[in-house]
């Protein structure tokens, strides 16, 4: 028969149990909301962590855990040449911490294209006191522009100047909470005693506020310089070197790319940062795991529906195939039907989806610098979730439609 017929007979079958067809086309768009909705809450989700910890995690850190420098820069430069080299009475210097050479590090790490910033920091560990009262905490020496570069510092300063730093040589900026535990405030004097002894006097010229508490209330910014200063080292010295690269995600081939320059430890975000990783993946596993259930779920309510129908047209296909249809012409009128009720069921889900993420997104959830819950869109969400619940529906409707076109139309007419 033609195909305009099998359209038509399906159509028929379609508008004439309509709230049959409702329900099936109802199944689909749940699903396909509920994939979509679940993926974008968790993408913003994800997208919401990854912006907390970049607020203060750099993509690649370099540092200096051995105590020993075996770096010979003569060795490195004439290694890939046929000049023969020789070296005598060779000594290994011996650093107590940290990076001594820190600006020809950065120099060489700068010229990679791949490098947007990349920041000098000289960390210690000391102890903040003011009046009676003293707490523990960390000295972070930057270097003002290329740190707020890296993480938007200046953005989190709620009272005074992050250039404040430039300007007032004894300047240092605070932790809230940190400035709350002291009972100091803005223009007060804070003391500064290192793990060596050293004791300093610093004037508050800033508090800042971030989005994590460990940092509000253990940490305070110096100006590089005046670290230096504080811990007796030089002026080339840093503690860390903090880098970030165009895609965070590609780190593992930058590292390789760089490691044959720099002779001290070069450490991903992901290698110090495992559990952030882990509970990434394991939440976007489980929303395509509980997606998928919802659309298999849809699929088992279809070919329910598919079979009920075909059980109640059985004489109807009988008559059919007794005026000369064909198995494949029965097959054409059911899946006709299958993929009318996925084509709808999906258009319509992904605009509920979308919807529902909207709505989810409006709702207030002020926590870590958040307003409302994270909702992140992605294309390829809604296109897998049109093509899965298309599909869905698909093999949900060619099992009973294949099993139509087998039917004896003698057996069913003779009953």
């Amino acid at each position: 028969m033609s195909k305009t017929t099998n359209i038509q007979i399906a159509k028929v079958h379609l508008t004439s149990k309509i709230w049959q067809t409702f329900v099936a086309v109802l199944g689909v768009t749940f699903g396909v909301s509920m994939y979509i909705f679940m993926n974008s809450f968790m993408n913003g989700v994800n997208n919401a962590q990854d912006d907390l910890a970049f607020s203060a995690l750099s993509h690649i850190r370099i540092y200096n855990l051995d105590n020993k420098n075996d770096y010979n820069p003569i060795e490195s430069h004439y290694k890939d040449s046929k000049t023969l080299v020789t070296i005598l009475n060779r000594k290994n210097i011996q650093y107590t911490t940290g990076l001594n050479n820190s600006s020809a590090i950065v120099s060489s790490v700068m010229k990679q294209p791949e490098v947007v910033a990349i920041a000098r920091q000289v960390n210690a560990n000391v102890f903040f006191r003011g009046g009676s009262k003293q707490v523990n905490g960390i000295i972070s020496g930057v270097e003002l522009k290329s740190e707020d570069e890296l993480f938007n510092t200046a953005e989190t300063v709620i009272q005074g100047e992050w250039n404040n730093l430039l300007t007032y040589k004894t300047g240092i900026i605070l932790g809230k909470l940190l400035a709350e535990k002291l009972g100091l405030q803005i223009n007060n004097s804070v003391n500064v005693l290192t793990s060596d002894g050293v004791s300093k006097n610093y004037i508050i010229v800033g508090i800042f506020e971030s989005n994590l508490k460990t940092m509000d209330e253990t940490k305070a910014y110096l100006n590089i310089t005046a670290a230096r200063q504080l811990v007796g080292k030089n002026s080339d010295f840093a503690s860390d070197i903090m880098v970030n690269i165009k895609d965070r995600d590609n780190t593992a081939s930058f590292i390789q790319k760089i490691a044959s320059m720099i002779p001290y430890q070069i450490e991903s975000w992901q290698e110090a940062n495992e559990q952030l990783v882990a509970g990434s993946e394991l939440r976007n596993i489980i929303a395509v795991a509980v997606s998928l259930t919802i659309l298999l779920v849809a699929g088992f309510g279809i070919y329910n529906i598919m079979t009920m129908t075909i059980n109640e047209k059985i004489r109807e296909i009988a008559i059919l195939k007794a005026l000369g249809f064909s198995g494949n012409d029965i097959m054409t009128i059911f899946l006709t039907q299958a993929t009318v009720i996925g084509l709808l069921g999906a258009l319509v889900g992904a605009i509920m989806g979308y919807g529902i993420s909207l709505l989810i997104n409006m709702i207030p959830f002020t926590i870590a610098g958040m307003e409302t819950l994270p909702i992140f869109f992605r294309a390829q969400d809604f296109l897998l979730a049109i093509v899965f619940g298309i599909l869905t529906t698909l093999i949900a409707g060619y099992l009973p439609s294949r099993k139509a076109s087998k039917i004896d139309p003698v057996i069913i007419i003779r009953g």
